[in-house]
């Protein structure tokens, strides 16, 4: 992610399994949670009746194309713990110029999450996991991160801080999306071993109810800057298998990342906040267009009866 600072190993797997200082606690503002439902059928919403449910996971990881060496600065894991869990974290690139490796404290980061996944102070709450895995997080850098919890009852419980996010496609469409967090344009909200970055009182919480059927994608801001809904959907529809839909959707983003004449997510939103074309294109009439380089990470999780 090349942004500005505020003072991940490659893996692929496709079935559900594990990879990889307390502070005061949440005040009752912060411990709010938004519900998301889009079914009102009482069989699919009563716990009593629905079936217990967890994911099926698919993942893929490609690196910006000039940090193929080192594997990029994303980083994800996966649990099969209780309906399963999900996270990725995007290393900030900047801290490259202070001669500091960005990919140690997304990696830490999310392997301390994983460790906590079962503590008892956690309670199998997203918000909470971020702030202990953030605590315990010794490495020098900082990085967006989103981390989704599945119950088995069918509710998913997010908690994001920064620009990594996730969709849930029902029937051939997106119905929910997790919104990004940014300071300004190309600089989000991110998780820092500095002072000035933000905590996990700063992260945007939600639960939506599943069922099974239902797909999720996560991935890190070089999918959703390269690939539109409509694609993703479009992919999802294409493939039954989890790590074969992963592994398009990557490719997809990684396609549209070195297209300079391809209007992607990035560049529409680069324009509509005023951005301008280099000058070479606006001699030549031409508008602001291209993908995004970046690392790429998609997981793709199918709600599946347990």
């Amino acid at each position: 992610m090349a942004i500005p600072m505020l003072r991940a190993a490659m893996i692929s797997h496709s079935q559900s399994q594990q990879l990889i200082h307390s502070l005061s606690a949440i005040n009752e503002t912060a411990k709010r949670r938004k519900t998301v439902v889009f079914s009102s059928s009482f069989s699919e919403l009563n716990p009593l009746i629905r079936s217990e449910v967890s994911f099926c996971v698919g993942t893929c990881l490609i690196p910006h194309p000039k940090k193929v060496n080192t594997g990029g600065e994303d980083a994800f894991f996966v649990s099969n713990y209780n309906g399963g869990v999900i996270a990725v974290a995007d290393g900030v690139s900047g801290w490259a110029e202070e001669d500091v490796d960005p990919s140690l404290f997304p990696r830490e980061l999310l392997a301390n999450a994983s460790n906590f996944i079962e503590d008892e102070e956690v309670n199998y709450d997203p918000q909470i996991l971020i702030r202990k895995a953030h605590a315990a997080t010794s490495s020098t850098g900082s990085a967006t991160v989103i981390v989704a919890m599945l119950e088995k009852n069918g509710t998913l419980r997010i908690a994001n801080v920064g620009d990594c996010g996730l969709k849930l496609i029902r029937n051939g469409h997106v119905v929910f999306s997790t919104s990004p967090q940014e300071h300004y344009f190309d600089c989000p909200f991110q998780l820092s071993s500095e002072r000035a970055g933000q905590t996990y009182l700063d992260a945007a919480v939600c639960n939506v109810e599943l069922m099974e059927g239902d797909t999720i994608v996560m991935g890190s801001d070089g999918l959703f800057d390269n690939v539109f809904d409509h694609e993703i959907v479009q992919t999802i529809v294409k493939y039954k298998d989890v790590a074969e839909t992963a592994k398009s959707l990557a490719n997809l983003a990684s396609s549209h990342a070195l297209d300079s004449n391809f209007d992607s997510p990035y560049s529409l939103e680069a324009r509509s906040r005023g951005f301008k074309p280099p000058l070479w294109k606006k001699i030549l009439g031409m508008k602001l267009t291209g993908g995004k380089l970046d690392d790429i990470t998609v997981i793709v999780g199918q709600v599946v009866s347990s």
